[in-house]
């Protein structure tokens, strides 16, 4: 899993975190969390703020 996979991440995140309410969440933890998900294998200092949205995004479209 890359950073560029948002809609595989925020499926991960979903099904990892299913009580967390993505809007709630500081980027900060996102990152930690993609990091340490299962699978992620990709260069920890590009997760940006772009990315980092783009992932939250996701992430709540999948929440509904």
């Amino acid at each position: 899993m890359k950073w560029n996979d948002i809609n595989v991440i925020a499926e991960a995140l979903y099904e990892k975190f299913p009580e967390i309410d993505p809007l709630t969440i500081r980027f900060t933890d996102l990152h930690n969390w993609v990091v340490e998900l299962d699978g992620f294998d990709d260069d920890h200092t590009r997760g940006g703020e772009k990315v980092l949205e783009a992932i939250q995004a996701a992430w709540i479209d999948e929440a509904r």
